[in-house]
């Protein structure tokens, strides 16, 4: 957005520290500290916006609102400075210094009704002395919740620190760096370990690198720049982020779309900091971050919403009953949150990279319609300054590509087809069943048992937004294996602690179509089943064998579970082994199996399933299909195929077509399908075993992708053994004519009509390739 001289004119006044009323002289060009504070503030205040006109008018004269209803409502005791907020959780403190910044950003920035307005800043004053006279001080001996004490409350401090330095004194400022000081000391940067990791480690060098600006310490910048430098490293196991794009936080929990989020506009706003200062950020590694941008955060953002298997316990926040604002969480807010912050560190991308993450952006925002991200209340003036000129940028609105990103790292997988897209879920000994904590999420047991989620094209994207956590039935999830034996909240303990003991999880795929497998163990359950998704152009055929268990109760395959709305009227009808939901799509169930359906409507609140939730209760109507395997199975199995946005016709004709897929394999060796059209082979082998053409010397993920005379076989190893796998695939009729492609790790020890490959797989699952010409 082009700025105007009004424009640039209302901008220097909010960066003004003082009334309002006048201009603060401009600092020397060689005080590279009070630089870089001037250039914090215009990060987290914004810049080049006129706030007489939407969208900022509106959102900076409820910041007003706000503040004045805090400044009305203070009022100090010994253990609070709001009543109703004791200090004791300390979430409270936070919640305090948060009050106090929204009262700093209303004093400060123009249109907010209370501009330069004394009283407000003489009760922030007031507020910062009583927290640290009373709480947040060195004295005082941190409890509970650690991330309060050293991220949360310190991060609020440092910014109204900078904000309102000029109007604190020397001896506020000196007293919250010790205070800061103390909470986060220098140690906490030194080793890369228990809680100063991912995330969380950008947040800690926010703190430091911002408390060494206010204390004019580069000592202290230095070290909360060099700090990151283990952040933008790819790591093989624990916190951080993986090579092959996976993001993991807590230790053993998927987390791209929170916690991921965090890193990204935090090391956003750090890059931005010292950008051309003497403490510039210059490790080469920090590419790796940018480059996940495309290639880790991009894939997982549907249409502007980021995908709930990537959000860890933060699917149960919905609608807070504390809040201040009354904003709402949920899978778009979350996305467009990432956005924002993509957009954030788009100024230290490459111009071409930042051209393609605005086509990235632009097309999110054109694409969310039901819950616009230009208009999101959660955004402060600045970012959505931010968000607004990536929208005016010559940059080409860019569509969702079609394409299948596995993140083995973290057990989840991503299928985009032009019809629709798919999010997969899964559990092992390295990603956790699912995360509580904190009074969240305690009920999500399952959403690592296999969870298919998906979008149809041309369809709302509010499957998953409208109340569905709140009112979904838990023990059926869509495309779960479970045991309907009831289960505690918090069942397996808190922060990602419940993982099965199982490794094969995983799959191989050639970046179109994929075979996607995971061997579960039920939580809290004897439940063991071998589950496959062979994700093709316009369907997910969806396998299970080996389904046993014995816990006396009935076990179920959940083969969709839809959100209707409120009063959801969409007509189901069923044919012959096939069902179809209008405004859906369709599923596919041959071999006679008997498809159970439910049509109900359930009612919840936040309050259920989170602790600081809103008790208000709404009601929605579920369509549930599942396929029931009776009680304690022993070696039941299902097929079903999902085609996301089919017509009815579209579905009954495929049911028709008994030859456009075969099943070759569905038993605890080995699944295997064949799609001729496609000339597609895709096979999981559980163990050593042999289907149709392919043998595995052990376990083993195949996608073989037929193009004429040219062959590709795709092959990975899920159980992550390292050892070297051997795979042959006969071709009696079209034999090896020569080898044209071997990928890393790939070595060829037999050619003609038994091709023979060596895979040296390593342990990160990842698909190794081999192309071949075939014989006429």
């Amino acid at each position: 957005m082009r700025a105007t001289r009004r424009t640039l004119f209302l901008t220097a006044a909010l960066l003004a520290a003082t009334t309002g009323a006048r201009l603060p002289r401009t600092p020397p060009p060689a005080d590279p500290y009070e630089t870089l504070r001037r250039r914090w503030l215009q990060l987290a205040l914004g810049n080049a916006y006129d706030p007489t006109t939407a969208p900022w008018a509106p959102r900076l004269a409820e910041t007003g609102r706000l503040a004045r209803a805090h400044l009305t409502t203070m009022s100090p005791t010994p253990t609070s400075l709001w009543p109703g907020h004791p200090f004791d959780p300390p979430s409270h403190i936070t919640f305090s210094y948060g009050r106090l910044w929204t009262m700093t950003q209303a004093y400060l920035q123009p249109g907010t009704g209370a501009t330069g307005d004394q009283d407000l800043l003489a009760a922030v004053l007031r507020g910062l002395d009583h927290l640290a006279a009373t709480v947040y001080h060195p004295a005082t001996t941190p409890h509970g919740n650690w991330w309060e004490w050293r991220i949360g409350s310190p991060r609020l401090l440092m910014d109204i620190t900078a904000a309102l330095h000029e109007r604190l004194g020397a001896e506020r400022i000196a007293a919250a760096c010790a205070a800061v000081g103390h909470f986060v000391p220098d140690s906490a940067l030194r080793d890369y370990s228990g809680t100063s990791t991912g995330a969380n480690r950008v947040d800690l060098c926010r703190v430091v690198a911002l408390r060494g600006v206010l204390a004019r310490d580069g000592t202290r910048i230095a070290l909360a720049r060099d700090a990151l430098s283990p952040v933008f490293r790819y790591v093989t196991d624990g916190d951080g982020l993986y090579a092959d794009g996976s993001f993991v936080q807590h230790t053993r929990v998927a987390y791209t779309g929170t916690y991921g989020q965090v890193l990204l506009d935090g090391l956003g706003r750090l890059l931005a900091l010292l950008a051309g200062s003497p403490w510039e950020v210059t490790d080469p590694d920090r590419h790796n971050v940018l480059d996940a941008v495309e290639h880790a955060f991009a894939p997982l953002v549907h249409d502007g919403l980021v995908m709930d298997g990537v959000s860890g316990r933060a699917i149960s926040r919905g609608l807070s009953r504390s809040g201040d604002s009354g904003i709402s969480q949920s899978d778009h807010s979350r996305g467009h949150a990432l956005i924002a912050a993509i957009t954030l560190l788009a100024d230290a991308a490459a111009p071409a990279e930042r051209e393609r993450w605005y086509g990235r952006v632009k097309g999110w925002i054109q694409r969310d319609t039901g819950s616009p991200v230009l208009t999101d209340p959660q955004f402060g003036v600045a970012d959505l300054a931010r968000l607004h000129a990536a929208a005016a940028s010559p940059a080409a609105p860019a569509p969702e590509p079609p394409g299948h990103r596995l993140f083995a790292a973290m057990d989840r997988a991503v299928h985009r087809r032009p019809r629709f897209t798919a999010h997969i879920a899964m559990a092992s000994d390295r990603i956790a069943h699912y995360e509580c904590g904190n009074g969240e999420n305690p009920r999500g047991w399952h959403t690592g048992a296999g969870m298919l989620c998906w979008w149809a094209a041309g369809q709302p994207t509010d499957q998953y937004t409208d109340w569905y956590w709140p009112t979904v039935d838990w023990y059926r999830l869509s495309g779960t294996t479970v045991s309907t034996r009831p289960l505690p909240d918090r069942a397996g303990g808190e922060w990602g602690e419940p993982r099965p003991g199982v490794r094969w999880v995983g799959g191989a795929t050639d970046g179109v179509y994929a075979a996607i497998g995971q061997h579960l163990k039920g939580l809290g359950s004897t439940l063991e089943a071998r589950k496959s998704w062979f994700c093709l152009d316009d369907a997910v055929v969806c396998l299970g064998a080996g389904i046993t268990c014995a816990d006396g109760v009935p076990v179920e395959t959940v083969v969709d579970n839809r959100n209707l709305g409120p009063d959801g009227a969409q007509p189901f009808v069923r044919g012959r082994g096939w069902a179809h939901l209008e405004g859906h799509g369709g599923w596919l169930v041959p071999g006679g199996q008997c498809l159970r359906v439910l049509r109900e409507d359930r009612t919840g609140a936040w309050s259920d399933i989170n602790a600081g939730g809103s008790h208000e209760r709404r009601t929605r109507r579920w369509q549930t299909l599942w396929l029931d395997h009776g009680t304690d199975p022993d070696g039941a199995a299902y097929v079903y195929v999902l085609l996301p946005g089919a017509s009815r016709g579209e579905v009954a004709a495929r049911a028709a077509d008994r030859h456009w897929m075969t099943v070759l394999a569905n038993d605890p060796g080995r699944q295997a399908v064949a799609v001729p059209r496609l000339g597609l082979l895709a096979a999981n082998f559980w163990r050593a075993d042999t289907v149709g053409p392919l043998t595995a010397s052990a376990g083993a993920s195949v996608l073989v992708r037929r193009q004429g005379l040219t062959a590709t076989l795709h092959v990975s190893e899920p159980p992550r053994t390292g050892r070297p796998l051997d795979i042959s695939w006969e071709t009696p009729d079209h034999p090896v004519r020569r080898v044209l492609r071997v990928g890393e790790g790939v070595e060829v020890i037999r050619e003609g009509p038994r091709l023979g490959l060596r895979v040296t797989p390593g342990r990160a699952c990842a698909t190794h390739e081999c192309e071949v010409a075939l014989a006429p």
